[in-house]
């Protein structure tokens, strides 16, 4: 089996697993799925969060996905229990379709690290 066609079953067995989980079933879309990864990650689960710190969650959670690719190390934790991360890299100039695809590895790699698939 080629790597993209592993990639391909992956991603999609782990869209079916966290839509039956968290959205009643209708598949949960990549960003849906980053943002999940950022409430994983500030491990506050049972809280309505603000317009901004969705905003936060979402930089959190990208920033997590892509540390083990180079682009980022993670710094500290503030005050108020939130990660904070340096940039390591710059990310590379990437057509739309490229970045979808290295955000659907890094997010597969994440939840086969966190034994949630395998």
């Amino acid at each position: 089996m080629s790597r993209d066609e592993q990639l391909k079953e992956r991603w999609e067995y782990l869209v079916e697993k966290l839509s039956a989980q968290f959205s009643d079933g209708d598949p949960l879309e990549l960003d849906g799925i980053v943002y999940l990864v950022g409430v994983q990650e500030l491990g506050n689960f049972h809280r309505k969060f603000k317009k901004d710190e969705k905003v936060n969650l979402m930089h959190i959670a990208i920033c997590r996905l892509l540390e083990p690719y180079g682009y980022y190390d993670f710094d500290f934790f503030d005050d108020d229990g939130w990660p904070h991360y340096k940039i390591k890299e710059q990310l590379p100039s990437l057509k739309a379709g490229e970045q979808a695809v290295l955000m659907k590895e890094a997010v597969v790699n994440y939840f086969l690290e966190k034994e949630y698939i395998t």
